[in-house]
């Protein structure tokens, strides 16, 4: 017996269908936007004055942390996370973000590194899904940012291009110039498609697999593009600071760190991106210099590798406290910030780390590891078995769900990190 539903049930419920995903987002707007800038050195700290002594609250300052004393209830120190099977030295840093297993070893292939993963889960909400940048960078071998099909995402390391791909117009001609560019890659990947399926008949049944991975990876270009040509049309927001002059110098390490770490916070400040990635290339920096008209005796990397010499562990700790300078700053910065009531920094995860444990021995267990603002419990040293590491990708996984993407996995994590 056929029953006819009356229009205004059906369009009643029709109602409440569409207006489901709009509550959601109105719910996603409710919080705040979230954020985060990871920033890595890929030479690390001195573990004896970074790591505090005892767990808890309650825990000594040591003397890199008393740079960040002011701001104590808005940080966290980690100790006992590294990424599980992840060794060989200084190779280790293309992996920070990743937690690939057998860096660089014969067939090595990297995966997605933390920030992508988070950038593909939530779409491009803003005008660039992330922003990846280097300070002295090896552009062509290092970055911490990796594609899903383990490809290296050159670092900017230009404050000035930078700005101008942030904050500066192009009149109507470039624009459309732009747009007309994006449309022509368009119709190239259209072609590439059209030839891969042509390609596909009459193969096996890995190499279809291996195919229809790549036609994947061409339908996520293609609606990478057509969100590019939208946004190319929408203007670009106000600064609200001068054009940067570019530091070129690379023994004024400290300079263009400060410079790029100001970079972030305008991008984050003008939700330009959500995501930021900086690495700090010290294993390529030469002779630097570290104090008011004095340079250090030799290269980062040779005094990493100091062999308890007191002269090169004097120049390192002068290094690695203007570094928690630099941190303390950011979260100053960050914290006096407003945004809808709420400090930016709550609203944004400030993350340093590194892929050495102690660089000295080339060890890559018990990471230096801090985690300030994003909202979190903060204020004490979370301590993990030194002797078994938690996976570092635990915390990613606290991070991830921090940023609004669901799910216990990433890499080589077990689920959210306990104690936050």
């Amino acid at each position: 017996m056929r029953r006819e539903l009356p229009r205004r049930t059906l369009l009643r419920a029709a109602g409440v269908a569409l207006a489901l995903p709009k509550l959601e987002c109105l719910a996603q707007a409710a919080r705040g936007p979230r954020r985060m800038i990871l920033l890595a050195n890929n030479l690390g700290v001195l573990p004896k004055n970074f790591f505090p002594a005892t767990a808890g609250r309650q825990y000594e300052v040591t003397p890199y942390l008393r740079h960040l004393q002011g701001q104590r209830q808005d940080f966290t120190v980690f100790s006992g996370l590294s990424h599980p099977g992840v060794s060989g030295g200084h190779s280790a840093d293309n992996c920070l973000l990743t937690a690939a297993r057998g860096a660089f070893k014969t067939g090595f292939r990297n995966s997605i590194s933390f920030d992508q993963f988070v950038a593909e889960k939530l779409g491009q909400v803003t005008r660039f899904p992330s922003i990846n940048l280097g300070i002295n960078i090896d552009k062509g071998n290092r970055s911490l940012s990796w594609t899903r099909d383990g490809v290296l995402l050159p670092a900017e390391d230009n404050a000035a291009k930078l700005y101008e791909r942030l904050f500066v117009q192009g009149d109507r001609e470039s624009v459309d110039r732009q747009i007309d560019r994006l449309k022509k890659r368009g119709s190239i990947l259209d072609a590439l498609r059209d030839e891969t399926a042509r390609f596909s008949r009459g193969l096996g049944a890995n190499d279809k697999a291996r195919l229809e991975q790549f036609e994947t990876s061409i339908r996520e270009v293609e609606q990478r593009l057509e969100t590019a040509q939208a946004w190319e049309a929408k203007p670009k927001p106000a600064a609200g600071a001068a054009p940067p002059a570019d530091i070129s110098e690379k023994r004024l390490f400290f300079e263009k760190l400060e410079l790029m770490l100001g970079m972030a916070q305008l991008a984050i400040e003008t939700d330009s991106t959500r995501i930021v990635t900086i690495m700090a290339d010290a294993f390529v920096t030469p002779v630097l210099q570290i104090g008011e008209q004095k340079n250090s005796t030799e290269s980062y990397h040779g005094l990493s590798h100091h062999g308890q010499d007191e002269g090169k562990v004097r120049q390192l700790e002068e290094i690695d406290h203007r570094q928690m300078k630099l941190f303390a700053k950011t979260m100053e910065a960050l914290a006096g910030k407003r945004e809808d009531g709420e400090r930016l920094l709550d609203r944004t995860m400030l993350f340093y780390g590194s892929n050495m444990g102690d660089a000295n021995i080339h060890d890559n267990t018990n990471l230096p590891i801090l985690l300030a603002g994003g909202g979190f419990a903060h204020g004490q040293h979370l301590v993990f078995r030194r002797d078994h590491n938690t996976p570092l990708c635990n915390l990613f996984i606290s991070m991830m769900q921090r940023m609004g993407v669901e799910g216990e996995r990433f890499a080589s994590g077990t689920g959210a990190l306990a104690g936050l």
